[in-house]
């Protein structure tokens, strides 16, 4: 709800530009910057603000029922929340799920998180969209008191997300095996155990969907740090290699990644699937650029369409650069385009099964439009394998 008159507010949000909004403060107490956005999903506030790819941004939610499920431990997309706030409409009210284990509130300070509600998130949503993703600072405190100018200059004072490398930050410290696969009734999240392929997923900052859509689709993982090198990736002998998500600038993120991209692209014919940050990876490595983009794609909502064959899939969109079409070079192909605003959402290598998206296959807001990339994925494999299995054969015969 939003403020009631003469109540005073315990929350601030400080626009970089001074613009100030006040509202009730939840969650962690204490000040936090980063760059302002908006999403527009109805639905998974949770798996929003645990997603690393939210780094360094603050979210405004369009949907103001927040919080109204309630937060269990499935639904999280890493250990933590990674967003630096949460902002919403409403005040979150006492959930009601029957998978909920605690409420939205208590988890956001349990975690060091701010929030603020009551606030017009129409209002802010389109100055977002007119001016760009601002950079704002959010301050909650109980009593109420706030400097207001310090907030503006803590606004003013942030960095920016240009030229910042935050997959360092999020990455996992060391490998590990994935074999989780994705929730299903009755029996909650099953284990793999009869995996096709062996895949190397490189973690800029993974979703846990992401890594239990590959196990669904009959994939062995074994995660591996950003920073890994060609030799690290195909030490492990991979069918396959993917590239995650995760923020940040990708050409940061690039001046380490992109190297072992090629590495790989050079020394092998390996199938490579990349998603998000992982898709822009791509990208660089293979000759394109990315820019920075007005306000990005966060939401569940987004329609892209596959120009191979004319159909749109409802997506999940979560970014804030994008790759530049008209930089790609020949040998590589747009395959996928956002109906919002024209802008690439897929690529491919001519003749090769080296392909990514910047949409977010993992997620359900189709439910499931584009899980077929997954399968698109183990089935190159499938291809690989079974070329090199006719290839041993001639050899034989020719022997």
């Amino acid at each position: 709800m939003p403020l009631s008159q003469g109540s005073k507010p315990t929350a601030c949000l400080a626009l970089a530009d001074g613009t100030l909004f006040y509202g009730r403060g939840f969650g962690a107490t204490g000040v936090t910057e980063a760059e302002l956005c908006f999403n527009t999903a109805m639905t998974g506030y949770q798996e929003i603000m645990t997603d690393p790819s939210y780094a360094g941004q603050i979210v405004t939610f369009t949907f103001p029922h927040i919080g109204n499920v309630g937060v269990n431990p499935e639904d999280d997309e890493t250990a933590d929340p990674v967003a630096a706030g949460m902002v919403v409409k409403w005040d979150p009210t006492e959930p009601s799920n029957w998978r909920s284990a605690g409420e939205l509130g208590d988890w956001l300070a349990a975690r060091g998180r701010i929030a603020i509600g009551g606030i017009d998130t129409r209002r802010l949503t389109r100055a977002i969209r007119a001016r760009g993703a601002p950079h704002a600072a959010l301050a909650h405190d109980p009593d109420g008191n706030f400097d207001v100018e310090a907030l503006v200059a803590r606004a003013r004072s942030f960095a920016g997300l240009v030229g910042l490398d935050l997959a360092k930050d999020v990455t996992c410290a060391q490998s590990y095996r994935w074999d989780e696969m994705r929730w299903a009734w009755p029996d909650g999240f099953a284990q793999q155990e009869n995996a096709r392929h062996k895949v190397v997923a490189i973690d800029y900052g993974a979703k846990r969907n992401i890594l239990r859509c590959l196990a669904s689709a009959g994939c062995d993982v074994t995660v591996l740090p950003a920073t890994a090198t060609a030799e690290e990736v195909l030490a492990h002998e991979p069918a396959g290699v993917f590239l995650s998500n995760g923020p940040g600038d990708p050409e940061a993120t690039g001046k380490y990644a992109v190297p072992m991209i090629r590495d790989v692209l050079d020394k092998t014919d390996l199938p490579v699937f990349g998603i998000c940050l992982g898709h822009q990876m791509l990208a660089l490595a293979l000759g394109g650029t990315t820019v920075k983009m007005n306000h990005g794609h966060h939401g569940a909502n987004h329609p892209v369409k596959d120009l191979e064959t004319g159909k749109v899939e409802i997506t999940s969109m979560n970014h804030g650069f994008a790759v530049d079409a008209q930089t790609l070079p020949e040998g590589v192909e747009e395959t996928h385009v956002s109906l919002f605003d024209g802008s690439n959402c897929g690529i491919r290598m001519t003749g090769r099964p080296v392909y990514s998206v910047q949409l977010h296959p993992e997620a359900s807001p189709g439910p499931q439009d584009s899980f077929y990339l997954f399968e698109r994925f183990v089935a190159s494999m499938d291809e690989q394998l079974e070329k090199a299995s006719w290839a041993a054969r001639s050899r034989m015969t020719d022997a």
